[in-house]
């Protein structure tokens, strides 16, 4: 069964406090309270970019990472969203991380779902994007489980290769 999830959107001082790995700081900002994952090294780094990116365009901060909120154990269970507003081509592109004491529980998937249904009814998003890494099989299954196809490589500084996989939006 999946887990019904929403993804909660938070400020810009709460990525700036998650960056931070400032966890009671960012609970105090936070509309859903957040577990320890969330102040990891490579979760900080994800709330680091976005933050900044609050700054120079907060129109940003409904699309940009949030929290996946499992509905039911109402419990943070990871981080996703969008890496921007729609660009000029109206692409936007995904990404998620489950913590990883609660993977292979359809939080991925549905999360997934959600910012799909997101992008499908927003007039402005043409085409859907993720950037995956080669060897990350259980993402690569998950994308291509919603039709994704794989249309190009790029190296990201951060993460290396990476796979690039493209999905139209039929639009609302």
């Amino acid at each position: 069964m999946t887990p019904r999830v929403r993804i909660v959107h938070v400020s810009q001082p709460t990525h700036a406090a998650i960056a931070a790995g400032d966890l009671a700081g960012a609970n105090r900002l936070s509309p859903v309270p957040l577990t320890p994952v969330f102040v990891t090294d490579s979760w900080r780094s994800t709330f680091a970019r976005r933050a900044e990116q609050l700054i120079e365009h907060p129109e940003d901060e409904p699309w940009v990472t949030g929290i996946i909120w499992d509905e039911d154990l109402e419990r943070a269970v990871g981080a996703a969203g969008f890496h921007g507003s729609p660009d000029a081509d109206g692409m936007v592109e995904v990404g998620y991380s489950v913590d990883p004491d609660l993977r292979r529980r359809g939080y991925a998937r549905a999360a997934m779902q959600v910012l799909l249904d997101r992008a499908i009814a927003h007039p402005d998003v043409r085409v859907l994007r993720a950037t995956i890494s080669p060897d990350n099989e259980p993402s690569l299954n998950l994308i291509a489980s919603f039709g994704f196809e794989r249309n190009g490589e790029q190296w990201d500084e951060e993460d290396g290769l990476e796979w690039i996989f493209e999905i139209p939006t039929p639009g609302p």
